[in-house]
């Protein structure tokens, strides 16, 4: 089966660093030679990690106790338990939507734009139904106060009513005979043909919505493309030719994907209650031209417009024949039959066709609420806390081993050397975000300029010293002394008392679950286990130790 043309979409590459952090940084302790160095690196790793998670403490503890009181489930009960005023609940709910917003921009989030959602939406994948979203059922006031208070670049026309947040691309494949797909899809270029001579598809065009950007025409205009963006092709059936022999062979299509996605939203307001609830759902691998799948407050789809043109089409040329016919001195009644049978195979054919997109689209939603929805609420902003951390906290130490290493550099130098490294040392390819990495560096004070700008760090052991001995690495020292050393007991009495203490007891405990489960994740497990080169012995202990971590 040959394809008629190439449909490429070009995509800016992300500021994401794909690498899991135990792997980046015993990589990078391996290139250091010296073993006392390597053990100091070691350390300024854990105490950068530790520093960083302190930071984002309390900001991510305000934003788990600001959504507990828009938590859709239970939300509205803390609420009135707080008797606040409508004005006290509003100023809360817009300080909720600045917190989300800045960990979603730390997370590398981007809020997708009208162009994007054009170009991902310009073709047919899986799903094959116009879906729409009843504007009625979601609130248009908390995200339009929201953006008038913060005003950002390039918002979507629904950005009133929800937001959707992407980051990640990544590719679908799918293998099959696809029967009905093959006939509609004839049938749709007969209609197409017919349209073109009829002159109907202009004043098709003209009652139609915004007008879709086709990729292609997009990658031929962008002559200043970055070569270093990334290009996905699409392989869809619209774009390949069929015939006789491939029509009963199984093909495979092809979407790239966005890899996570977030939707943002309220609903509507009942007359007797007012809602304050906010959803906030994680999907994972949502083919781009399926996008309309995480949509909120979906209407129930129905009939294309192209749906009813070849009905009433059909419908009238079956009457015109079936009149001539009978005007003719000598009706043929098989004649007649058959032109009635003609139009009335291809209406049901059109129906059970609809009935066919149909039950795919309902299996579609039903695989995205259990296979492809990551999680929702809580969950979902937990997730996003721990991205963040663990996104600074590889940054920085990138950036800190190229200066070690390779000595002092300007900013825009530290930018490409950084993603040289992770090119060169693990086959990854990334926007470095070097100004965010620098000004973590300048704040835990480890790094510093010569008189002619360029940035240069300190030494490990004096790195070490500036950061000091962190929280954790107390805790963790007061574990190991003797059980009847009293300086133990008062100290660890000392630890109850003290809040932020004990989470980073459990901080140590919870990191170390969530570094096992990475590998044993089934979306992303496997591919990290081959990155790790473990033998079978060691797997079936990470299992373990992961089941004793769970299970605790």
């Amino acid at each position: 089966m040959s394809r008629q043309k190439k449909d490429v979409i070009r995509l800016e590459r992300e500021s994401v660093i794909p690498i899991l952090k135990p792997r980046l940084v015993m990589s990078l302790a391996n290139l250091i030679e010296q073993d006392s160095d390597r053990a100091e690196f070691l350390k300024l790793c854990k105490r950068v990690e530790y520093t960083i998670r302190a930071w984002y403490l309390l900001q991510f503890e305000d934003l788990m106790q600001l959504y507990s009181l828009f938590d859709p489930v239970h939300g509205a009960q803390k609420l009135e338990q707080q008797r606040l005023s409508t004005d006290e609940t509003d100023i809360l709910e817009q300080n909720f939507l600045t917190y989300l917003f800045q960990v979603m921009e730390k997370s590398n989030f981007k809020i997708t734009t009208d162009e994007e959602i054009d170009v991902a939406l310009s073709g047919q994948y899986l799903l094959n139904l116009p879906i729409t979203v009843n504007d009625s059922k979601l609130d248009k006031k908390l995200l339009k106060k929201f953006f008038t208070e913060n005003p950002h670049e390039n918002l979507p026309d629904f950005a009133d009513k929800y937001i959707i947040f992407r980051r990640g691309i990544g590719i679908d494949r799918t293998t099959d005979y696809f029967f009905l797909e093959k006939v509609d899809m004839i049938i749709s270029r007969f209609w197409g043909y017919l349209l073109r001579i009829t002159r109907l598809e202009k004043l098709l065009k003209r009652s139609s919505g915004r007008h879709k950007i086709d990729p292609k025409k997009q990658d031929d205009i962008s002559s200043e493309a970055d070569v270093e963006d990334l290009f996905v092709e699409r392989i869809r059936l619209e774009n390949m030719e069929l015939s006789f022999k491939n029509l009963l062979s199984k093909i495979t299509i092809q979407e790239p994907t966005f890899d996570r996605i977030i939707v943002v939203y309220r609903r509507e307001s009942a007359k007797s209650k007012t809602e304050r609830g906010v959803y906030v759902k994680h999907f994972k691998n949502i083919p781009m031209a399926d996008l309309e799948i995480v949509l909120p407050e979906k209407k129930n789809p129905g009939l294309t417009p192209m749906d009813w043109v070849k009905f009433l089409a059909s419908a009238a040329v079956g009457l015109v024949a079936v009149f001539s016919s009978l005007e003719m001195p000598n009706a043929d009644f098989w004649v007649i039959f058959a032109v009635v049978s003609t139009v009335f195979g291809y209406c049901a054919k059109t129906y059970f066709t609809f009935q066919a997109n149909l039950a795919a689209y309902q299996n579609l939603i039903t695989q995205s609420m259990y296979d492809k929805q990551l999680d929702s609420g809580k969950g979902t902003l937990l997730h996003l806390c721990d991205d963040v951390i663990q996104q600074e906290v590889k940054e920085v130490i990138i950036s800190f081993f190229v200066l070690m290493e390779q000595g002092k550099a300007t900013r825009q130098d530290l930018d490409l050397r950084c993603e040289d490294l992770i090119k060169e040392e693990f086959g990854e390819r990334c926007n470095f975000d070097v100004d965010d990495a620098v000004q973590k560096l300048e704040k835990l004070g480890i790094i510093a300029r010569d008189s002619i700008g360029r940035y240069y760090c300190m030494g490990l052991k004096r790195a070490n010293d500036i950061i000091g001995t962190t929280t954790e690495e107390l805790v963790l020292k007061a574990k190991q002394v003797g059980e009847h050393s009293s300086d133990r007991a008062e100290f660890l009495k000392l630890c109850q008392r003290i809040e932020y203490t004990i989470r980073a007891l459990y901080h140590i405990q919870f990191e170390d679950m969530m570094q096992l489960y990475t590998l044993f994740d089934p979306i992303h497990g496997a591919q990290k286990l081959e990155q790790q080169n473990l033998t079978p012995e060691e797997i079936n202990v990470f299992e373990l130790n992961f089941l004793a971590f769970l299970f605790q």
